[in-house]
């Protein structure tokens, strides 16, 4: 290994520990994965989202479907995320390859010699549900067998309000997951206090899943507990749970939140966080505040309370990626079993998506 080698983070087959695998692990492309808000593409527009450090052309066609495709016009090979929609097509900006929501090349916007080529580009299954645009960027043939996370809190005439938050932090996908069930790290969030006094009372692996419990007092801030509701929910203890690749929390079945992560490289990941309340109380008063109000409450706290909070999360994570590329090397020093619960399921998923891989490859040949 040379000094240039040496002075990067391992990749995953040459990594010599758990740590190591986990922060050079992808996420099996063979899941529904959260990849942008619903509203922030509007009808008539396409931007790139990236799997994985995969480029997809994600648009959304005049009607308001929403479709994606590899971000490359089979022409010249430019991103399909760098030109525009027409109707239900997606059309490339260089000389107007029109390509239908297969992927299929409708049409062209120039003189061609001779009969338009038998040319498709590929596509991915795409789902809408809880604000968010979902993309499938495995298999597609078993898209429909695998299931995005049903949350019946958030559907129905009664759901909830909720209000999504979306970061792209500059952290490897393991460390957000790492970070958000991880209960040690109360120091970081002194100013807010979401949670004090953690002890983790569950730490079990049950197949995919990793199910985590703390006693710990929930919603303990100066500001957050002014709307808690203490006489209707035990805030007394919190369950969590690495549903790979997804994550969530449960206070008392009255304060949820799940964490969709985007793994886009090894250094950077959007996070989807859904952040919501059976109800929350007007502060000094013991009254609830009404349901058609609670979005417009959520909107205030995630600007000025809930966003600041995962403010600092991202602040540790990113400064943790920065720290591990400069001392990927150093002795792992990991207290909370909980991690590395988390770092088993990680990289057994990625080893198991590699070697399905390379079975496929040699079935193929």
């Amino acid at each position: 290994m040379n000094q240039a080698q040496a002075a990067s983070p391992p990749g995953f087959y040459e990594s010599g520990n758990l740590r190591q695998k986990s922060r050079a692990a992808g996420m099996d492309p063979d899941y529904w994965y959260a990849v942008e808000e619903v509203r922030r593409i509007k009808p008539g527009t396409v931007v790139e989202v990236v799997f994985w450090k995969r480029s997809i052309a994600l648009y959304r066609a005049k009607d308001g479907s929403f479709h994606a495709m590899e971000n490359r016009c089979a022409h010249r090979q430019l991103k399909l995320s760098l030109g525009v929609v027409e109707d239900c097509r997606l059309v490339c900006p260089y000389h107007g390859w029109k390509y239908d929501p297969d992927g299929k090349l409708a049409d062209t916007d120039h003189e061609r010699m001779g009969k338009l080529p038998k040319v498709r580009v590929k596509t991915y299954p795409v789902k809408v549900r809880y604000g968010l645009v979902w993309l499938f960027p495995g298999d597609p043939d078993i898209a429909e067998s695998r299931s995005i996370p049903h949350i019946p809190e958030l559907e129905g005439r009664g759901r909830w309000a909720c209000v999504p938050l979306t970061f792209t932090w500059t952290a490897h996908h393991s460390m957000v997951i790492d970070n958000v069930s991880d209960f040690s790290h109360a120091f970081l969030h002194r100013r807010y206090r979401p949670f004090i006094g953690a002890k983790l009372t569950r730490c079990e692996t049950v197949g995919d899943d990793v199910h985590v419990a703390y006693d710990t007092q929930i919603g303990a801030g100066r500001i957050s507990s002014r709307f808690v509701d203490r006489g209707r929910v035990d805030t007394r203890y919190i369950e969590l749970c690495y549903q790979y690749p997804y994550q969530w929390s449960n206070t008392d079945d009255a304060i949820k939140h799940w964490l969709f992560v985007l793994p886009i490289d090894e250094r950077t990941t959007r996070a989807f966080f859904l952040f919501y309340f059976k109800s929350l109380k007007i502060p000094v008063v013991p009254v609830r505040i009404p349901r058609f109000a609670m979005t417009a409450v959520l909107k205030l706290s995630n600007r000025w309370l809930i966003g600041p909070l995962l403010g600092e999360d991202g602040f540790a994570v990113e400064a943790e990626q920065e720290g591990y590329e400069r001392h990927w090397d150093a002795r792992p020093l990991e207290f909370n079993p909980v991690v590395r619960a988390f770092q088993n399921v990680t990289v057994r998923k990625w080893q198991e998506h590699l070697e399905r891989e390379k079975a496929n490859g040699a079935a193929s040949a």
